[in-house]
């Protein structure tokens, strides 16, 4: 029995799919479905039910996969422990980042990251706080960039900023002609806001103290700040937009901007991990250059977060 072996097992229980899982491990299928055979053949079971599709494992299986992923993770901790001992930065590093962060924030530190640590590879996905959390906990994530807090126990936060929320207020509403919006002014049947899912709505619903937000006139589900925008632009109402989306408005739509009155309230953008991570070096380096980078970027002094937690 091998690491490699197991380490292949696994990836055919992840993708139900032995031509999938080669290409996933960088093998060709028939180097990986010899060598899963052969702990078949080591361990006297069969593992997998080749005849269903997805391939399913059996009952045997399921309890093998189990002491495969300790196995193999273990494996993987040892380098990491020694990695962290030495301060390297470097390695395979898995980081999710949630949707309404990922088109402000990655563009202004990927560059600079990856040409400060040129020996980390880094492979950046964009989930859903919900799932960053369970990849996490399942190990298939080493970081997640998210907003918090989250009072998860077995994950660790490191706050990167605070990012207040903007209204995005076209000519033709009412509202347009204020200077600062006030959440009292936010009106539940003009407000426009993300599907569900998207922890930004939480922090809208949060903000204006409803369990809901209703229109008389349609039923919208969009994952999309830009068509939210788009929409008020046709008169159907107003929008709320993190303070990076909103600045990188082009020049035209920024004079729709209004901003709260201070304390503004804002969100709190975290690094999160759990607590038993140890690729350290690489977190902290992400850290570090995302912190400085974003200290420029915005400049407000007096904040009041607001949860992401539903109401």
């Amino acid at each position: 029995m091998t690491l490699t072996q197991l380490h292949y097992m696994t990836a055919v229980a992840e993708y139900g799919n032995f031509t999938l899982a080669a290409d996933k491990c960088f093998v060709t299928q028939p180097t990986l479905s010899m060598q899963v055979q052969k702990l078949e053949e080591e361990l006297g079971v069969k593992i997998f039910n080749r005849s269903t599709k997805p391939i399913l494992l059996t009952d045997i299986g399921e309890k093998i996969l189990v002491q495969a992923k300790k196995i193999t993770e273990e494996a993987t901790r040892m380098q990491d422990i020694v990695s962290s001992e030495k301060g390297f930065v470097g390695g395979e590093f898995r980081l999710g980042i949630i949707p309404t962060v990922m088109p402000t924030l990655l563009p202004m530190f990927l560059n600079t990251f990856i040409k400060k640590y040129p020996k980390v590879d880094l492979k950046i996905e964009e989930f859903t706080t919900q799932n960053i959390t369970k990849l996490l906990e399942e190990g298939h994530l080493d970081a997640g960039i998210a907003a918090t807090p989250l009072g998860m126990d077995k994950i660790l936060e490191l706050p990167l900023y605070h990012e207040p929320f903007v209204g995005y207020i076209p000519e033709g509403n009412s509202l347009h002609a204020i200077d600062k919006i006030e959440i009292d002014d936010l009106n539940v049947s003009n407000l426009l806001v993300l599907e569900d899912g998207h922890c930004f709505r939480n922090h809208v619903l949060n903000l204006c103290q409803m369990n809901r937000i209703e229109s008389n006139t349609f039923d919208l589900k969009s994952g999309s700040f830009e068509t939210l925008i788009n929409l008020a632009d046709e008169g159907l109402g107003m929008t709320l937009l993190p303070f990076l989306n909103g600045n990188s408005l082009p020049e035209s739509k920024k004079k729709n901007l209004r901003f709260f009155p201070e304390p503004a309230p804002a969100r709190e953008v975290s690094l999160i991990h759990y607590k038993s991570q140890l690729k350290l070096p690489v977190i902290n380096a992400l850290r570090t250059t995302i912190s400085s980078i974003i200290r420029g970027a915005i400049k407000f002094e007096n904040i009041k977060v607001i949860t992401p937690e539903k109401i």
